[in-house]
């Protein structure tokens, strides 16, 4: 009985090393470019800005700096603030279309920043050396000091600090209703559509009532803070479904927008510059060019997998041009793998591992 047993554990343990090993082989191990120098300057996008002709463009981010999360052994301090790259992505794409950023919080001065180095790519850090762009962030303007009719658009910036300080928020409401009945693009990504709630139009209507609207999802704030409802008192989905939205859901962690006139959201960071583009090609601005990212094509076949299943991904990544199937990030597409694996998805990540695979022979044929 116990031989048996002795040689089942042998038996799945020499799988688990194979499976293991495999899934190494498919990784990129090459070591990632010293990004942290860059300049606005050595983007091509970014390299010969146009004047800001097209008007001006308020991201509006969070003023909480912390939150309490709670422990086994009371309430611990986290970092809150708002996400870097949801501001300097944006940031870019605005900037690179002719438009003019302006940064405002709930308390007006220096805003407090997440930064995760895992995330950061060159538009992040050309962001961070540029000291026109952190000048905003340091002195970012009250919201009682601005006016709805300065902007054609406003973006609501994500953040865990903003669900403490963009809902019940009665300035932000009123400068979110004054933009939208002005005529303003109204648009937010992960966390930064909790500033629409309660925004009340002088008609009586409210904002969200009917209209199609996308934010961190359950199962994302779920996954990553299994005590995320005693952190925040309520989640961001459940409470854009209370005020009557049509909740547009994602798979976890992929770029998903939604789209509903002039109101723009999007689920997550990944989703930051899709919807940047959306937000300048609703104002009547054709968006300019832009190298894709190693994430965004990562990201895309993902994306393609979740609606095609694998046969469309694997149809998509034949067409890649050489020079893009040498450049996705496999490893996102692992770090997927593991989610789906820790979510007990086991068809998902025999999938993925697959998926995995074809891009690593895709790279190796491409270079």
């Amino acid at each position: 009985m116990w031989k048996k047993i002795g040689l089942l554990l042998l038996v799945l343990l020499l799988l688990l090393s194979g499976s293991l090993a495999l899934l190494a082989s498919y990784l990129d191990w090459s070591e990632p470019s010293d990004l942290s120098q860059t300049q606005m300057a050595d983007l091509p996008y970014l390299a010969a800005l146009p004047a800001p002709t097209q008007g001006k463009i308020l991201a509006i981010v969070t003023s909480t700096a912390q939150m309490e999360v709670p422990t086994d052994d009371g309430v611990k301090l986290k970092q809150a603030g708002f996400e870097l790259t949801e501001l300097s992505r944006a940031y870019a794409v605005f900037s690179a279309n002719g438009f003019a950023v302006d940064v405002a919080s709930p308390q007006g001065g220096a805003a407090p920043y997440v930064r995760d180095d895992d995330d950061m790519g060159p538009y992040d850090y050309a962001f961070l050396n540029n000291q026109a762009a952190m000048a905003k962030i340091s002195n970012t303007f009250k919201l009682s000091e601005v006016k709805a009719s300065d902007y054609k658009a406003i973006y609501l910036v994500g953040g865990k600090g903003t669900m403490f300080d963009f809902r019940g928020n009665n300035l932000l409401q009123q400068l979110v209703a004054d933009s939208w009945q002005q005529g303003a693009v109204v648009s937010g990504v992960c966390h930064g559509p909790a500033g629409l709630l309660g925004v009340t139009l002088s008609d009586g209507s409210e904002l969200l009532r009917g209209r199609k609207v996308t934010a961190f999802s359950n199962a994302e704030e779920l996954f990553l803070i299994p005590k995320a409802a005693q952190v925040f008192g309520t989640l961001l989905q459940d409470d854009l479904q209370k005020a009557g939205a049509e909740f547009v859901e994602g798979p976890l962690y992929l770029n998903q927008l939604a789209l509903d006139g002039r109101l723009i959201t999007g689920q997550n960071p990944w989703s930051v510059w899709a919807l940047a583009d959306a937000v300048v090609t609703e104002l009547g601005v054709t968006p300019k060019p832009r190298e894709i990212s190693k994430a965004e094509l990562a990201v895309t076949l993902l994306n393609l997998y979740h609606s095609q299943g694998l046969t469309g991904a694997e149809a998509a990544l034949k067409k890649m041009p050489d020079a893009a199937k040498n450049n996705i990030d496999r490893n996102l597409i692992a770090m997927h793998l593991l989610v789906a694996l820790m979510q007990y998805n086991w068809q998902q990540g025999v999938d993925l591992m697959s998926l995995l695979r074809l891009t690593a022979q895709a790279a190796k044929e491409g270079s």
